[in-house]
């Protein structure tokens, strides 16, 4: 037990950085509360932590001013689209990320801080079930496209040097340990144990307008994850780029885990940025309008970043191109490509300078009895990096534009919000799958074995070649229902490629399950 020389010492250390306020209930407090909160307040970095906010709070008076006069879009020398490449271009591409994944220099990184609480969960997201005939998670789908990735890799220059494609985890203090329990739960879903690496992103300690770290409760400090920009933090402090290169990967993918189209290190995106020599590299999708609540990658003083939309005027949103196209139309969706050596320089010499980013939240304290509530207001702000922060430091930026329909479907909010839920998730993968088995040859039928028109209005306007739209259908009596319940095993195929053997020629009925033969 601290004796009366040992607080006052601590006294006097938190009294120099105005924060003496976490010691207030402290003669209240029971033997075992004051060893947590001493506990707490010693791993504080106090200098640090404090120091953090000031220039945060600087940064964020000076800097959130409208950026219109300083924009650029994204130049056309590192802009490349998956819509308008041709067919050997996109080929050549995939060839070279799949080269690199069966020469071993590949790996994964997914950024899985969050919980479901949004989708009213208690449990980290990744292990949501989002209603698949197969009942399969977003882990699991996730798992299950690195496996089938590697076959194809192996398949392709036969066979795969070293172990694989590793996948990083980043987690939060409240979702490692339950994320770790799940994948050993069910045998890391066939993949390699040595090739799952989980780790923790760090916290930081939540403060009041004026500069006091808030109280949670009278012996517990108020702490939130550092965001997932606080992933290079990780990396140098939790030494995972460390095994990175030990393991020699030279590339690494990093996405969110809540896009349940997400295409894993996926081998045309790969192949796109280390063609082009790319340090770093976005994936995009074209923002649908200009209001759209979407960051944007852009070009802020000659440098790239991405621009919240709450930071740009509706009259520059709105601004188009010659062709129709909206000028700052690189929706961000937090899917990235890094080369080691890039990550590496960021964690030696660049991460101390990122600047943190303010959010104002209403953060459970205390009030003057030591009881702790939620304010109805904002109270104190949380400070975290974003992942896109490092933009800025890449000497060859590029960006690669996909398809949202076929890469971008986010799962954020329960079911009757207006978008982004389990419903419109899994409406999504099964429009996407239809696509890909009819493409392969495939007829869907009613039960009274009637034809189920292909769905139109949809990717680049047209299905199977076809011009038309849904209205046309109806008009010749053609009924199809809103969306067709179809679901094709990762195991079975990565991106519609190996489905010709299966359903060429045949009448599938909905609700339609391909499985592989080991499931």
């Amino acid at each position: 037990m601290m004796n009366g020389a040992e607080l006052e010492i601590l006294e006097a250390r938190l009294s120099s950085f105005g924060q003496q306020h976490l010691l207030q209930f402290w003669p209240q407090l029971s033997p075992a509360e004051r060893k947590e909160l001493f506990d707490e307040i010693l791993n504080l970095k106090l200098e640090e932590v404090t120091q953090f906010f000031k220039r945060t709070m600087s940064f964020s008076s000076t800097d959130q001013k409208k950026l219109d006069d300083r924009l650029q879009p994204v130049a056309d020398d590192v802009y490349g689209s998956a819509l308008r490449t041709n067919e050997d271009k996109l080929e050549l591409y995939e060839n070279i990320g799949l080269r690199e994944i069966a020469n071993g220099t590949v790996g994964v990184l997914l950024l899985a801080g969050g919980q479901g609480t949004r989708l009213g969960v208690s449990y980290p997201k990744g292990m949501y079930n989002v209603g698949l005939p197969s009942q399969k998670t977003l882990y699991q789908i996730q798992a299950e496209r690195i496996r089938r990735l590697e076959t194809l890799a192996s398949e392709k220059f036969n066979g795969i040097k070293g172990n694989g494609i590793p996948w990083y985890i980043m987690t939060s203090e409240h979702t490692k340990e339950p994320t770790l329990d799940y994948f050993a739960k069910h045998n890391y879903f066939g993949l390699k144990r040595e090739n799952l690496v989980v780790f923790e992103q760090g916290m930081l300690p939540c403060f009041t307008f004026d500069g006091k770290i808030i109280l949670e409760t009278k012996s517990k400090i108020s702490k939130s994850p550092d965001g997932n920009g606080g992933l290079y933090r990780a990396l140098r402090e939790k030494k995972i780029l460390d095994d990175v290169e030990r393991r020699g990967i030279q590339y690494l993918h990093v996405y969110c885990v809540d896009n349940i189209l997400v295409k894993m290190a996926d081998p045309v995106f790969m192949g796109f940025a280390i063609s082009k020599g790319a340090d770093c590299a976005a994936k995009t999708v074209e923002k649908t309008f200009p209001e759209e609540a979407v960051g944007v990658v852009c070009k802020v003083d000659g440098k790239y970043r991405v621009v919240e939309y709450s930071e740009i005027t509706l009259n520059t949103a709105k601004r188009r191109n010659d062709d129709g196209r909206l000028t700052f139309s690189a929706g961000n969706i937090c899917n990235h490509f890094f080369t080691t050596e890039f990550l590496r320089n960021i964690i030696d010499n660049e991460e101390n300078s990122l600047m943190h980013h303010v959010a104002k939240k209403k953060i459970p304290t205390v009030d003057e009895n030591g009881k702790t509530f939620v304010p109805s207001a904002p109270n104190g702000i949380k400070m975290e990096k974003f992942v896109f922060d490092v933009f800025q430091c890449s000497k060859n930026f590029v960006v690669w534009d996909v398809v949202r329909d076929e890469e971008f479907s986010p799962l954020k909010n329960a079911d009757g919000a207006a978008k982004d839920t389990p419903t419109t998730a899994r409406h999504d993968l099964y429009t996407l799958h239809e696509r890909f088995l009819r493409k392969a040859g495939a007829v869907f039928v009613n039960k009274d074995k009637s034809i189920i028109p292909p769905l139109l209005n949809g990717l680049n306007g047209t299905t199977n070649g076809q011009e038309a739209n849904n209205n046309d259908i109806e008009k010749c009596g053609m009924k199809r229902p809103e969306v067709i319940v179809c679901e094709i095993s990762p195991l079975v195929s990565y991106s519609g490629e190996n489905l010709e053997h299966f359903v060429a020629g045949k009448t599938l009925c909905q609700p339609f399950t391909l499985r592989a033969p080991e499931e």
